[in-house]
């Protein structure tokens, strides 16, 4: 029953944590091409659907919707892994894990910055660039940062699970008296 109750904490925390998360970059990404926002994702989520005139509030919401079920999914791989493990500090590692993917996923999104602004213009892209933007590379730059970020998404994860497996299986054996 622990397990579930475990399982179902580390599903819910990881999409609260993606969520938050998707919040504050968008946020961020907004003050850099608000265009980004405003001429591409509003309309992509039907945020101008909603009768909601404070575009901070908007950018929230796309971040929101745009994260939460990538916490879904880096919830299940984590919860499922750590079902396999009855260590003590079983939450603990995995919320490690977790930030750990965040933190990667963080420096992704800076290299997508470095690399849109360095490598990427209008004229080497099939990108959709909305008529009428007017700051066309701070819209290539915050697409390349998205991107970057969904790649340190994955790579996270890969980390993250080989974090939380090789502290779960250590702290595994120590606790069950195998070694020290």
């Amino acid at each position: 029953m622990r397990k579930i109750f475990n399982f179902f904490i580390i599903l819910f925390t990881s999409i609260f944590i993606a969520s938050i998360y998707g919040i504050f970059h968008d946020q961020i990404t907004f003050i850099i091409s608000p265009e980004y926002y405003t001429r591409f994702k509003f309309e992509q989520f039907g945020i101008n659907d909603f009768a909601i005139s404070n575009e901070k509030i908007k950018v929230a919401i796309v971040g929101f919707l745009a994260t939460w079920w990538v916490g879904l999914i880096l919830g299940i791989v984590y919860a499922s892994v750590s079902l396999f493990y009855n260590s003590k500090n079983k939450l603990m590692v995995t919320m490690q894990s977790i930030f750990l993917n965040i933190v990667i996923t963080s420096i992704f999104g800076c290299f997508g910055f470095i690399w849109g602004a360095l490598f990427m213009r209008q004229e080497n892209l099939s990108w959709h660039i909305p008529v009428g933007t007017i700051n066309i590379q701070d819209f290539i730059n915050v697409g390349s940062i998205h991107n970057f970020g969904y790649l340190g998404g994955l790579f996270g994860l890969i980390f993250g699970t080989y974090f939380q497996i090789k502290n779960l299986k250590t702290k595994d054996v120590t606790e069950n008296g195998i070694i020290g």
